[in-house]
């Protein structure tokens, strides 16, 4: 077992480290590499206050091998930041390109560990292999790991936390406080994570009242059990707002932050929650931008049909074009298999409901952006899949590994450019731009340059600035590629791409 565990992940490897190394920056990682360039020199909290720093400061960690040059006079947005330490401080683009990736790639390959030791703990070791190569050939969890942003890594703190309650039903002592950090963590990196957040505390209740569930001799027994679940429940959550706030600290001891520009007005319960929440102003301010990126009016393409606005069923149907056939097959029954199997029911709230609760929050997003938006579904539905291993029927073991075979091969047909992956009923990654746009195909990856942005319009980026900010222009002589990139990825997101006769995109339209 472990020379097929070794063997999934040095092929993930293989391919994300393949991709980044091919691959042009997208449009929102360089928002995120000068970021982290600027805390690296300054030690401050000043761009990108829309997402925490924690995924940041992972991306810190390769680039400061480059020694990054970043003049000290710069004045301007995130965008322009971006920008200068790319392509106009004196940095090697590519270098610095790749070494912020590398350790988003180490973590994508450690949270497969969690996906295979969260199965194994479920079904045993063929379960988690199982879970494990459906994770390590998902198109979407080597695209998106492969590259310098946040959705992995938040992703993947969430479902260690999971994990950890499952395991605090065993031993709480130690696995609820590191439950706890990983939380802080998924927090401190994404704040969409907050949408999870009652449900792993009503998870930690769970986790610790099962976990006395001997002392239980009595309703006063189950009362008391109650209520140190509760305290439990509310420890952990005092270790994840310590983490968040660690990580503020880490990037600036003295917690200085003045934001840049007006911030939106939040209502409601929106708005008590950004007043009440014990975090940094500055987290709470960067709530306040992604609120008002809701409010705003987001283009979308679906299908092959443009549309102002946003459409509750866009990620259903982004995730049916986006993911193998045989992986929706695995994960339709592993899920049903754990709400019917008994040995595995008692899992059912920890794998299937945080899932649940943030893709509904996702599907209530006014960004139609991508399937990166769920990228936790490859995660927590890989280990739902390993529950197929519980039936105990040759036919049911046959079938799951012809239908992981499936998805391994057509997982390694797209090699290696996953990020415009759509399965074989959509006609392949070079029909994906005809339905889907952005993140889904090609997220501005086209060129060694940079698409032009209007400072007007590009405010606080970061967090889908490919279709709100950033204005698509065909290539110039500064901006033509320096590598090859293969014709099924060129641009294949932008409108005028698609109709080669126009040497401009049409009026008034932005990426």
């Amino acid at each position: 077992m472990v020379a097929a565990v070794a063997a999934l992940l040095v092929q993930m490897a293989v391919a994300m480290v393949t991709t980044a190394v091919e691959q042009t920056p997208t449009i929102d990682e360089p928002v995120y590499v000068g970021a982290a360039v600027d805390s690296l020199h300054h030690h401050r909290v000043r761009y990108n206050p829309e997402h925490p720093p924690l995924g940041k400061l992972i991306i810190t960690t390769g680039v400061a091998f480059t020694r990054p040059h970043l003049d000290a006079g710069f004045t301007g947005d995130q965008t322009a930041l971006g920008r200068h330490v790319l392509y106009e401080a004196g940095n090697d683009p590519w270098r610095l390109m790749l070494c912020a990736r590398l350790p988003m790639i180490a973590l994508t390959l450690l949270f497969g560990l969690v996906v295979f030791a969260f199965a194994r703990d479920l079904t045993g070791p063929v379960g988690g292999a199982v879970a494990l190569a459906l994770y390590a050939f998902s198109p979407d969890v080597i695209a998106h790991g492969s590259l310098a942003t946040l959705d992995v890594p938040a992703a993947g703190f969430l479902l260690t936390s999971v994990w950890l309650l499952w395991r605090t039903r065993r031993r709480p002592r130690w696995h609820l406080p590191l439950a706890g950090v990983a939380l802080g963590a998924a927090l401190a990196t994404k704040m969409s994570m907050l949408a999870a957040v009652p449900v792993l505390l009503l998870l930690a209740v769970l986790s610790v009242w099962y976990a006395r569930r001997t002392h239980h001799r009595t309703p006063r027994d189950h009362m008391r059990s109650l209520g140190i679940g509760v305290a439990a429940a509310v420890a952990m959550a005092l270790i994840a707002v310590a983490v968040v706030w660690a990580t503020y600290f880490l990037v600036d001891p003295r917690l200085r932050w003045t934001p840049t520009g007006p911030l939106p007005a939040v209502q409601g319960l929106r708005g008590l929650a950004v007043h009440w929440l014990p975090l940094p102003e500055a987290y709470r301010d960067g709530m306040r931008i992604q609120f008002g990126f809701e409010r705003d009016t987001w283009r979308g393409f679906l299908l092959g049909r443009r549309y102002l606005g946003s459409l509750w069923y866009y990620l259903p149907v982004a995730l049916l074009v986006k993911t193998p056939l045989g992986m929706l097959a695995l994960w339709s029954a592993g899920a049903v298999t754990m709400l019917v199997v008994p040995r595995l029911r008692p899992a059912a709230p920890y794998v299937l409901v945080p899932a649940a609760v943030l893709l509904l929050a996702a599907l209530d997003g006014a960004r139609n952006l991508g399937v990166r938006y769920a990228i936790f579904l490859p995660m927590f539905l890989a280990v739902a899949a390993a529950g197929l291993m519980a039936v105990r029927r040759r036919w049911a073991y046959g079938a799951t590994l012809a239908l992981v075979l499936f998805v391994a091969v057509s997982s390694l047909r797209t090699y290696p450019y996953y990020l415009p992956y759509s399965n074989e009923a959509f006609g392949g990654p070079s029909r994906t731009h005809l339905r889907l746009h952005d993140s889904n195909v090609d997220w501005g990856r086209t060129w060694g340059g940079w698409p032009t942005a209007s400072a007007s319009a590009t405010g606080a980026s970061g967090s889908g600035s490919s279709t709100r900010a950033a204005v698509c222009r065909p290539p110039t002589a500064s901006t033509r590629p320096t590598r090859a990139v293969p014709p099924r990825t060129r641009c294949a997101g932008c409108w005028w791409s698609r109709t080669p006769r126009s040497p401009r995109p049409p009026d008034g339209w932005r990426r």
